[in-house]
């Protein structure tokens, strides 16, 4: 079997978006991402992450990779480009490990939307071409350059930045007449060791792995990373997700299932000096709770706490409460057996450790935003209001099909 060598670079020092690779995407460090398409691909035999951060090892070791050596500082520089990097992990395998990979893929961080099976057929593709260099990720170009232009900087008149033979003006033509261009990703690079030995990253001889344009998310600025977020927010098909892969909305919802603390309210309580307390709520979940029952959708919360606080707020929401359940998860499934509704139809939405249990009873698992990491990192989604800001209206949209947010 060949040795097939993942490596992903991720340095500590991004500007763009300081300590991008490991900021919580979509729940999980942006790191995690790249590493689960390595760990799920049946073809790859190593993963590592080439760092010279501490903590990002760390967490690339808590997500399954290997971080055998630390990058050195002057490997880390704005400036670095892939070829050094990558020269000095092999020769570093070579020399400490006597470790010498057939094939070599390069997976970006700040690429974390992938196909299943990308890695996969990228690699086979190299192996069974036995004089190509190289297998390189591309998508077909929403723009093409046939009909850019160059300003030249005497004259200052426009000049075509390219031509193409037997069409005269090349950017006056429909699209569909012009040769199709492709734009590089992130997605996958397969590279021939000796290749990166030699001096490049590509070599001569490269064939293309051409992407889906929805798997098309690449990460350098803060207005990328909102977008790509909200973009698997509306759920990707088949995308690779760290721990596992993400359900999608079920197709048909029966019932809605609350937690209260950091769901329904923010978390916080108000208490006076006769012990009396208080919550915050958002006005706005009442009408999305509202909005579900008229569309054949019931709702109920589980609470652990017995508060009266709680049973006020739910008769004012008219929704039934089940309140002092330390085991969420028995009292879901006693719920879900006397009202006789399929697991597959329920969603539950939480927010902390307790609730996580609930989740895999039920078909769909929601987090609020500012849910624990270990609830993030579990959910089949994750909402983008916070608990007790409109995160109980955000789901009940969500499952009614609407773009609230």
């Amino acid at each position: 079997m060949p040795e097939i060598l993942v490596l992903i670079p991720a340095r500590g020092g991004s500007k763009g978006i300081p300590r991008k690779n490991i900021r919580l995407f979509a729940g999980h460090p942006l790191v995690a991402f790249s590493i689960a398409a390595a760990l799920q691909a049946e073809r790859v035999t190593r993963t590592m992450v080439s760092t010279d951060d501490e903590r990002i090892a760390e967490i690339a070791r808590r997500y399954g990779a290997e971080t055998p050596f630390m990058r050195p500082a002057g490997l880390a520089a704005d400036n670095t480009t892939d070829l050094p990097v990558f020269q000095h992990a092999l020769d570093w395998l070579e020399q400490q490990q006597g470790y010498r990979p057939d094939l070599v893929v390069h997976l970006h961080a700040t690429t974390p939307v992938r196909q299943q099976g990308c890695l996969d057929l990228a690699i086979r593709k190299l192996l069974e071409n036995q004089q190509v260099d190289c297998v390189r990720s591309v998508v077909e170009a929403e723009q093409n350059p046939h009909k850019m232009w160059r300003i030249d900087g005497s004259s200052g008149r426009m000049l075509p930045l390219l031509t193409v033979p037997g069409v005269a003006e090349p950017y006056n033509v429909p699209r569909q007449a012009l040769p199709p261009t492709y734009w590089q990703t992130g997605h996958v690079n397969v590279i021939r060791p000796d290749t990166i030995r030699n001096g490049s990253m590509t070599g001569r001889v490269i064939l293309p792995h051409i992407v889906d344009p929805r798997y098309l998310v690449d990460i350098d600025t803060p207005a990328d990373w909102k977008f790509a977020e909200w973009l698997v927010g509306q759920g990707v098909d088949e995308m690779v997700w760290p721990q596992g892969n993400r359900r999608q909305t079920p197709g048909k919802v029966e019932l809605l299932v609350l937690d209260f603390d950091g769901v329904i309210t923010d978390n916080r309580v108000w208490v006076d000096q006769d012990g009396r307390e208080m919550v915050a709520a958002n006005r706005s979940d009442s009408l999305g709770i509202n909005l579900l029952r008229q569309a054949g959708v019931e709702t109920v919360v589980i609470s652990k706490e017995t508060n009266p606080v709680v049973a006020a707020r739910c008769r004012k929401m008219n929704v039934p409460c089940i309140q002092g359940e330390d085991d969420k998860a028995g009292a879901l499934q006693r719920l879900l057996a006397e009202r006789r509704v399929d697991p597959a139809g329920v969603v539950f939405c939480g927010n902390d450790i307790n609730d996580l249990p609930c989740f895999p009873l039920v078909g769909w698992a929601v987090a609020v935003a500012d849910a624990l990491p270990e609830v993030l990192t579990r959910a089949d989604y994750i909402l983008k209001k916070n608990g007790g800001h409109g995160a109980v209206r955000e789901v009940c949209d969500r499952i009614l099909g609407g773009n609230w947010f």
